[in-house]
């Protein structure tokens, strides 16, 4: 007999054919043999009379931690002493967060071994139909099978899951459900934890049976409990007795076996851990000082937050607001029908009195009328988008709006899609959005994606227990902002397939994680630099990591991957997180499609069971089918993950020879030496300039952040100047970063090789093939060992020439060159060397020189090609300032076009506002407007 199940992490599907039912237990006794399986909602309880069970015999449950990866193994045995057959029931709480990784069944001698395979369209449909179903946003899911045991038959259940432990308030947490719904022989609960840093703290808390989280406990551990530890690992093993069992719960019942723990860090660019070619990079800095914060508080207020919900939610309101720090500042908005602002127009500061006021106001509030969501949040952004507008840019701060409501949009814009292409407008990637929904009745879809668009979490409280500790353990976890715009980078083209390493903000207590692949894994050491905002300067952190990569795999624990492929599963991990979570938040079907793919393709090879693949057991006899194929092409281009966010496209080859033949007209650049050309069309005319800069120098060539939202910095690099120079070193463009705020915030770092472009995720783009990138009105266009041209708003444009030398002398260097190809879409506030002169108008005068003393003077602008008259010299009139000049040609674009131009000596002196010491920023992805901005 053969039985084939079909399992989907969010949705119920069927049986194909067998004698088996695996059906839910709310459901009645099935005589159909069509079985079925199901997750199901937490809230449903197993109800069966006890004389129609099998009797459980063991329920073992083995999970190893790995450098916070956990691999679960759980398994039950059941046996029917009856002479019929009888439902056996198999149930498993598990995490949300987690992937279950294998599901087998032994029934009798039969083998039954589980496939992930690919979702079938049609279950495809079911989730989309289900949009917003509370089932898929709990915090646990419940994984049901139930199946016919034969009589006098013995059945073994084994299945295993996969997840990486979040760190939150400090501490790692696991949480294993004991729940056998039996007392039984043997129980038995066992965790082998290793940490190479070190384990600073371990504590298992009592038994957990309701969902409230209590991250502060000191109770004792559940009895029979035995904890050994050393500097770097720890062995839990739980088993209480049949008597143990029954003083817990007569009805098997146990609850929830939690365990905490956490690490030895230092500051520094955190801990890497190397495995087979696979890294996992831990980043939790402390001991720094608080950032402070912009945040408005945006709560539901409608009818049906009537009763507990609305005296639970200002409990702990009072609570959060006594928490507020002195260097924050704060608003109330409450949203029904209508939207009430605390105070109009502005965010006011923590002091005693605001605070007092305040909490009146909160006490006052009274749920009525409908739902508004839209409204509420678009005031909520217009509140602090105006606040944050009124600031001193040099105050580093954290915005954000925290969200609460008990229900879906009932009141003026409903549509979620509408919602949520208003609030991305509104926000302008300026601030994030946390987002809390109390009970069963919201639209948890549409709250994820709104929070994951904006840089945000979503929550899920549960009413049913203390929605007020809750609330304020949410906070908690995001009141104490220690950093902003943070930034992590490796050694140049040293590794591939990295997730995640741009973030918005990091909260004391979390953890940022990236994982990626070695390029080369027999290298001894990997370059790390961490670049991030503090409370009150721009820090960056930089270490060469010394790697130490476990390569022999242990097989001493059966059931589970060796351990040295745990951190390979760990980063598969984050990549399909990564691309479930992007998928979630894109607009467009095709890029949707493009998501799916790829987080699919990836689950099929690590057999995991995500919302895109399903889960098939057969028994040993169906052993004959083709083997699951290996859906990975291991022939796509670098950075894959990236990559499925993007339009990748090459254009046909006549195109590209006739683009690399074209030579663009624009001479308004910075190239070679760094040698500066302006064109002033208006005028009729161009200017030229040097700046003399250092090595390692940053110089600002345009800012305008404010209205088209780009910046470009470019950092120099020195080389020795060729024999019989007059300079005694040259500097050169080795880096141009553009960073584009709109329509999303994108950084573009360009070098001389590579392309490196971090929006939502990474892209590396290699500068030696031709290949273009579109991505939300963002173009990146690389021709071969040519040039680089990124398009943004269809009307901003530049170029940046490739030097590179195949045999370079010793005072060569491969370097940039920056050409502003379009600069329609820049505003007339934009500075920098070059942005400052775009909109500006430039005419020549000459003034005369008196005869005596003038001579040397005369003689040397002669020499210098003037075509002035004795007597006089040439000054450019710019801004009323008089700025002397000598005629000159430039040759641009590899030589390949000629300029006359003006030439301005002295470093541009009085030509540019300000000097160019004014142009230095401190690092490539500044954006703050310099002191020479407001000149």
């Amino acid at each position: 007999m053969i039985a084939i199940l079909l399992f989907s992490c969010s949705s119920l599907a069927s049986w194909a054919e067998g004698s088996w039912g695996l059906k839910g237990e709310a459901d009645s006794f099935n005589t159909d043999p069509q079985p079925e399986f199901q997750r199901l909602p937490r809230q449903i309880v197993v109800s069966q009379r006890s004389d129609s069970k099998p009797h459980l015999t063991d329920f073992v449950v083995k999970s190893t931690i790995f450098s916070r990866y956990a691999f679960t193994a759980v398994s039950s045995t059941m046996v029917n002493r009856a002479y019929r057959p009888k439902d056996a029931i198999f149930q498993m709480q598990i995490p949300a967060s987690a992937f279950i990784s294998n599901f087998t069944m032994i029934i009798g001698k039969k083998v039954h071994q589980s496939e992930v395979t690919r979702k079938a369209k049609k279950s495809k449909d079911k989730i989309k139909e289900h949009s917003g179903k509370n089932d898929m946003d709990s915090e646990v899911e419940i994984f049901t099978v139930t199946v016919p045991l034969p009589a006098r038959t013995k059945g073994i259940f084994l299945l295993t899951y996969e997840e990486l432990l979040e760190r939150r308030l400090g501490k790692y947490t696991q949480v294993i459900s004991v729940r056998p719904m039996q007392i039984i022989p043997k129980l038995l609960v066992e965790i082998h934890l290793t940490e190479s840093s070190g384990i600073t703290f371990l504590e298992v808390a009592p038994l957990r049976n309701s969902k409230q989280i209590n991250h502060h406990i000191a109770a004792s551990p559940p009895p029979s409990t035995k904890i050994s530890q050393t500097r770097t690992t720890a062995h839990i093993r739980f088993a209480p007795s049949i008597t143990q069992q029954a003083a817990i719960s007569e009805t098997g019942v146990l609850g929830d076996f939690i365990m905490r723990y956490d690490v030895d860090r230092e500051l520094g660019v955190g801990e890497i851990q190397v495995q087979n070619g696979y890294f996992v990079h831990y980043f939790a800095p402390k001991d720094l000082p608080p950032v402070p914060k912009n945040v408005v508080f945006v709560i539901d207020t409608s009818g049906s937050m009537a009763g507990q919900k609305i005296k639970q939610t200002k409990e702990a309101l009072f609570t959060i607001l006594n928490d507020l720090r002195p260097i924050d500042h704060f608003n109330i908005i409450n949203f029904s029908s209508r939207i009430k602002v605390w105070q109009s127009g502005k965010l006011v500061h923590v002091i005693r009195e605001t605070l007092r006021d305040a909490k009146k106001y909160i006490f006052q509030m009274s749920p009525s009328g409908g739902t508004n969501i839209n409204d509420a949040i678009q005031t909520a952004s217009k509140l602090l988008k105006d606040y944050i507008a009124q600031q001193d840019k040099r105050v580093r701060t954290v915005s954000l709006i925290i969200f609460l409501t008990d229900g879906r949009p009932t009141i003026a814009e409903i549509q979620p899609r509408k919602i949520l292409n208003n609030t991305k407008n509104a926000v302008e990637n300026k601030f994030c959005i946390f987002s809390l929904g109390i009970g069963k009745d919201v639209d948890y879809k549409l709250l994820e994606r709104m929070s994951l668009e904006n840089c945000g979490v979503m929550r899920r409280i549960d009413e049913d227990s203390d929605a007020s500790a809750q609330l304020k353990g949410f906070y908690d976890e995001i009141g104490t902002p220690l950093l902003s715009d943070i930034r992590v980078d490796y050694s140049e083209d040293s590794v591939e397939y990295v997730t995640q390493n741009v973030f918005a903000n990091y909260f004391n207590g979390s953890e940022l994680v990236i994982a990626g692949k070695l390029i080369n894994s027999t290298v001894d050491n990997l370059h790390v630099q961490v670049t991030a905002s503090t409370s009150d300067k721009r820090l960056t952190l930089e270490a060469d990591v010394m790697i130490n990569d476990t390569r022999k795999s242990s097989d001493n624990a059966k059931g589970r991957p060796s351990d040295a492929k745990l951190l390979q599963r760990a980063w598969s991990y984050l990549t399909v997180k990564e691309l479930l979570r992007s998928r979630l938040k894109s607009g467009s079907s095709r890029v949707k499609e493009i998501l799916s793919d790829k987080a699919r393709n990836l689950s099929l090879e690590y057999h995991f069971v995500t919302p895109l693949t399903s889960l098939s057991v057969t028994n040993s006899g169906d052993q004959s089918s083709a083997p699951t194929e290996n859906v990975i092409n291991e022939s796509e281009v670098k950075a894959e993950k990236a990559q499925a966010l993007q339009t990748l496209s090459k254009p046909d080859s006549t195109s590209l020879q006739e683009r690399k033949k074209m030579v663009v007209v624009s001479k308004t650049s910075a190239d070679g030496d760094p040698h500066f050309v302006v064109d002033f069309p208006l005028s009729k005319m161009s200017i030229c300039f040097n700046i003399d800069g250092e090595p390692g120098n940053i110089l600002r060539l345009v800012s305008d952040q404010e209205s088209s939202g780009v910046t470009i910095n470019g950092q120099l690099i020195g080389a020795p100047a060729p024999p019989n120079g007059h300079k005694k070193q040259r500097t050169y463009f080795s880096i141009i970063t553009i960073i584009a705020s709109k329509p999303s915030r994108s950084y573009i770092e360009i070098t001389p090789h590579k392309v490196v472009f971090d929006g939502r995720d990474r892209l590396i783009l290699p500068c030696d093939k031709t290949i273009e990138v579109q991505i939300e009105g963002l173009v990146v266009s690389v021709i071969a060992k040519s040039k680089v041209t990124v398009t943004t708003q269809e009307f901003i444009s530049f170029v940046i020439l490739l030097h590179q030398y195949k045999n370079p002398a010793p005072y060569q260097r491969d370097h940039l060159g920056f050409y502003i190809l379009n600069s329609k879409g820049l505003s007339s506030n934009a500075h920098g060397l070059l942005g400052q002169f775009l909109y500006s108008e430039v005419q020549i005068t000459e003034t005369a020189v008196k005869t005596s003393g003038s001579a040397r003077q005369q003689n040397q602008t002669q020499a210098e090609g003037s075509e002035k008259s004795k007597g006089s010299v040439a000054m450019l009139n710019i801004k009323d300032r008089l700025v002397p000049v000598v005629r000159k040609q430039r040759r641009i674009y590899n030589g390949q076009q000629q300029v006359d131009c003006w030439f301005a000596k002295n470093n541009a002196i009085n030509l540019i506002d300000g000097t160019y010491k004014d142009y230095l920023v401190s690092n490539l992805f500044e954006t703050s407007t310099s002191s020479s901005n407001q000149l």
